[in-house]
């Protein structure tokens, strides 16, 4: 079980140095995530544990988990990029069938989901319509997703990098 953990959860090899005992950086490119065919097994077989058997039963109990994190992804189209959208699709375990006011909106029952102060990193190639979209999307995603608060930054795929370094830093002080 993690408990007080950091999340980095990116959708690309990073080269970074982590205090492991802190925080957890998984490489969605690197895992095998198969797409949610909306079952909603692991709301009524299994509930809170996805019924596909695959790398993103490893990854959303961290998810949930934890207190701090940084989604890094590609900006498609004012979205993330296909392997993190999957990812985050595949997180609904983390969430209940249940249905509940927040902020005047309907929105899942969480199950067991600490909140987190996040950070999301989109890079690429993208103009002001897309980074418009993005927020909406990010803004959105943060009441389901149990955000206390968040931040979306636009960057170059060349400064990625640095921006998650100087941010991990900041999470050391």
């Amino acid at each position: 079980m993690v408990i007080n953990m950091n999340l980095i959860l990116s959708d690309k090899s990073i080269d970074l140095e982590i205090d492991k005992n802190t925080t957890k950086y998984i490489d969605l490119s690197s895992m095998k995530i198969l797409n949610c065919t909306g079952c909603f097994g692991c709301w009524t077989k299994t509930p809170g544990r996805c019924v596909i058997r695959d790398d993103a039963v490893k990854v959303y109990p961290y998810i949930a988990k934890s207190e701090r994190v940084i989604y890094i992804s590609r900006i498609i189209y004012g979205g993330y990029d296909t392997v993190m959208k999957t990812m985050l699709e595949r997180a609904i375990p983390i969430q209940q069938a249940f249905i509940r006011l927040h902020d005047g909106e309907t929105h899942h029952v969480q199950r067991s989901v600490s909140e987190k102060d996040a950070l999301i990193i989109a890079y690429g190639e993208s103009d002001k319509e897309e980074h418009d979209i993005f927020r909406q999307l990010i803004s959105r995603n943060a009441k389901n997703m149990n955000f206390r608060k968040y931040r979306v930054v636009f960057i170059s795929e060349n400064e990625l990098e640095n921006v998650v370094r100087k941010e991990l830093e900041q999470w050391g002080k």
